[in-house]
């Protein structure tokens, strides 16, 4: 099963399909894939940073129309595109917008795929320099035969190390896993 069917066959993949479709439609244009994709980072930064945001997205006690204003606002401050200022009232009018963190990862992973991209999300226990980040990602380049691009998260449990996933496939080299290993040998 390649990537994009196995992406559409969630709820979250058929939705970020048919936004990618959309996009592609538009062209070059400010609704294309680009301006979208920008306007996802945008949303999923959005998240990351405000609980009240996360707060709206999955309250079930949030009206469709209060849920519909409300986002609405959120994109008009972020100043995303029309295409998706009108793909979030869609979120909100079918009460979906729980389901929106989802829906920008299918969105990258189908946007990738189309410029024969992969991503691979790098946790390592500090933050990586740009020199770490562009060896890492030159010799997974190599490692995977096409285009990786990196998104780094920091996860100071893990002691040192990294973990790096790339679809299914993860690479553990962390201290923390290495530990755990250890201890579950002297245990034997």
């Amino acid at each position: 099963m390649d990537i994009s069917a196995g992406i559409q066959a969630s709820l979250a993949g058929r939705y970020a399909s048919a936004l990618f479709d959309l996009a592609s439609e538009a062209g070059s244009t400010k609704n294309g894939v680009i301006a979208v994709e920008s306007d996802l980072e945008k949303l999923d930064a959005a998240l990351t940073e405000s609980t009240d945001l996360q707060n709206l997205i999955s309250n079930p006690k949030v009206s469709r129309n209060q849920a519909a204003d409300a986002i609405a606002s959120v994109g008009k401050k972020l100043k995303v595109s029309g295409l998706t200022q009108n793909f979030l009232g869609v979120l909100a009018g079918n009460r979906r917008l729980g389901d929106l963190p989802g829906m920008i990862r299918a969105f990258r992973t189908i946007s990738a795929a189309q410029r024969g991209e992969v991503t691979a999300d790098v946790t390592s226990a500090h933050a990586l320099s740009e020199a770490q980040l562009s060896t890492l990602k030159d010799k997974l380049t190599a490692r995977e035969g096409r285009t990786v691009k990196i998104q780094t998260q920091v996860d100071p449990d893990l002691l040192g190390g990294l973990v790096v996933t790339i679809g299914s496939k993860r690479i553990d080299g962390s201290i923390r896993t290495r530990l755990n290993s250890l201890a579950q040998a002297m245990k034997g």
